[in-house]
């Protein structure tokens, strides 16, 4: 195993299949993050989602996806580019990855491509228990998405933050308060039928729990772009209130604790969720 891997092991207590798969796919995502450093990806995008929160903000859930904006609209960028140099720098780490782009089944601004390996043999890597490889599929797969919008809405700030492991690097992401808005546009807007994404109902009090402001204007940049805000007058923090009020009114509560809790250690902080606690918590969010 490389030296810069097994460091970054420690972090972790590692007792399940399911802990060394998260561990695993957290590892291979900073290994992807600095790759994307090397090939100077990162002056043309900002990182974003639930993964920034946990890398550079310490966000106590795992996250599967690596989200990215470009800086400025080009509707003809492409990560294709960069998949052969970011597929050699994580297989330079002991892993073997393969890069595919995800096939679009509608004219979207969102660039999909997977990094996929066989968690199997990933595992074995990690030097993995012969009990944690029991009644694991051979042939599993793991899958990182990374998605980029190359159509990004306007008003957002971005920042340098510095990540040490594997090897010292420096990303640059939105300011918190744009991260802040961009979840809440997925709280408002995201559009999952009957489905319930827990995840950004968990990050939603993460976020108030740190005191956290939200940046209105990116916010209600954002929804204009996606059609889920056509009103005259600009976004209020009264009117946002109302809006999250109406989300937590449809919300499936149990759902929510379902979807989230295979990505979360202790459920048990799971147990106090109810509509009244989200009205609480969404009582808490300031704006800027």
């Amino acid at each position: 195993m490389h030296e810069a891997i097994r460091t970054m092991l420690h972090r972790y207590n590692l007792t399940t299949q399911d802990e060394y798969i998260n561990a695993l796919r957290e590892i291979l995502q900073e290994v992807a993050l600095l790759g994307l450093w090397r090939i100077k990806f990162f002056e043309h995008a900002a990182f974003y989602g639930g993964t920034a929160l946990r890398v550079l903000y310490g966000l106590n859930r795992y996250s599967e996806d690596l989200d990215f904006s470009l800086l400025k609209q080009d509707k003809d960028f492409s990560l294709e580019p960069f998949g052969e140099s970011l597929k050699r720098e994580i297989n330079s780490f002991g892993f073997q990855v393969e890069f595919e782009r995800n096939p679009k089944a509608r004219v979207t601004p969102i660039e999909s491509v997977f990094l996929k390996s066989n968690t199997f043999k990933e595992l074995i890597v990690i030097e993995a228990s012969e009990k944690v490889l029991d009644n694991l599929h051979p042939q599993k797969n793991l899958k990182i998405k990374l998605e980029i919008d190359t159509d990004p809405p306007g008003g957002f700030i971005t920042e340098t933050k510095y990540v040490l492991q594997p090897f010292p690097f420096s990303i640059r992401t939105f300011s918190l308060p744009d991260l802040f808005a961009g979840k809440l546009h997925a709280v408002l807007c995201r559009k999952w039928k009957s489905r319930v994404k827990g995840r950004d109902w968990y990050d939603l009090v993460w976020y108030a729990s740190k005191h956290y402001e939200v940046r209105l204007s990116h916010l209600e940049s954002r929804m204009r772009q996606t059609g889920d805000y056509s009103q005259e007058e600009p976004l209020s923090q009264s009117t946002l209130r109302n809006l999250l009020r109406s989300a937590v009114a449809a919300l499936n509560v149990e759902q929510a604790r379902n979807e989230v809790s295979p990505f979360i250690q202790d459920p048990r902080g799971l147990d106090i969720w109810s509509k009244d606690f989200f009205l609480d918590v969404i009582a808490r969010i300031s704006t800027v």
